[in-house]
């Protein structure tokens, strides 16, 4: 009797040794991911979605109320980061390594955009913005990249095709983002020594609260700015709230952002934009770029070697796919 009473004592210790590590490799096999801006628009969709799909996410946010809400999601934990403040950025660095998930993604999304002509520019204005969509993304990924290249992760930032376009009265916005293309490109060759990828990705037009803050500075400068040589044009940014209603939930933006945590090739590029016009706009503003870059100067290429070359660019990309 005693004999059987110390198999089932043996039995019952495998089992609870067992369940104890399946628990544990669960947890290991959990990718975590932080992303920053994930109070609302696309960072809340990207959080959200990645949840769904079993990451573990830290969603970076600034207001309480947004930390608990996001923190009620499952698989979500909100945590207080304003990407302009390091003492907040050292905060959440700590918090995460105190958890011991590791991390396996940064995704640099918090942003913000103002309006106003280039040539009158409010330099408090220009700093705020700078502060939020280079240097933010600059300090958040220097503070956690030994996470990063301790998982041989992967580190993404939100771009926009507004680095590739320009637009009156936006032209702030544009610089930012066109900052991201070369942030992006030189990470990208600086990481991959540490098996580490990097991408930007590129949204066009998709519902997000962004227009909010850019339709309110709008307001401000054309109130701020009745003798400004743009007053025409500053009025009719101004103009009431920009309807977002036509635009698609950025549910795009966030499977572009899935791929490229999970693809064994991710891309180092994704524009994802909600509907033809919009990437044919932004193309077709590429390559007038580059028939620019190849006017007058001495090394230009005939019509022929250009189209050489972008056929050996094309086929280079699809062998990548």
């Amino acid at each position: 009797m005693k004999s059987v009473i110390a198999a089932i004592s043996l039995l019952a210790s495998l089992f609870i040794v067992s369940a104890e590590a399946l628990a544990q490799q669960d947890t290991d096999q959990q990718k975590a991911v932080l992303i920053t801006g994930a109070s609302s628009g696309i960072g809340r969709n990207m959080a959200e979605t990645l949840a769904k799909e079993g990451y573990f996410i830290y969603a970076g946010a600034r207001k309480q109320a947004d930390i608990d809400a996001l923190s009620a999601i499952e698989n979500i934990q909100g945590i207080r980061l304003d990407v302009t403040v390091q003492e907040e950025i050292d905060a959440a660095v700590a918090h995460v390594r105190s958890e011991d998930r590791g991390l396996y993604g940064l995704v640099n999304n918090a942003g913000v955009a103002t309006v106003g002509a280039l040539i009158e520019a409010d330099e408090a204005d220009l700093e705020f913005l700078m502060d939020v969509n280079v240097f933010g993304p600059y300090r958040v990924t220097k503070a956690f990249a030994p996470l990063i290249i301790e998982s041989k992760g992967r580190i993404a930032t939100t771009g926009s095709i507004s680095g590739i376009l320009s637009r009156p009265m936006l032209g702030y916005y544009a610089m930012s983002k066109h900052a991201m293309e070369a942030f992006a490109d030189t990470l990208a060759v600086e990481m991959e020594k540490f098996g580490v990828a990097v991408s930007v990705i590129e949204p066009g037009n998709y519902r997000s609260s962004i227009s909010a803050s850019v339709q309110a500075r709008a307001a401000e400068s054309f109130d701020a700015a009745s003798d400004s040589l743009y007053a025409e044009e500053l009025k009719a940014r101004s103009g009431g709230p920009v309807d977002r209603s036509q635009y698609k939930d950025p549910d795009e933006v966030s499977e572009a952002l899935s791929h490229f945590l999970s693809s064994d090739r991710p891309n180092r590029r994704y524009m994802v934009v909600p509907n033809e016009g919009e990437a044919e706009l932004t193309i077709r503003k590429f390559i007038e770029e580059l028939a620019q870059l190849n006017q007058w100067h001495a090394y230009s290429y005939e019509r022929d070697e250009l189209v050489e070359m972008l056929d050996e660019a094309l086929t280079r990309q699809e062998g990548s796919e």
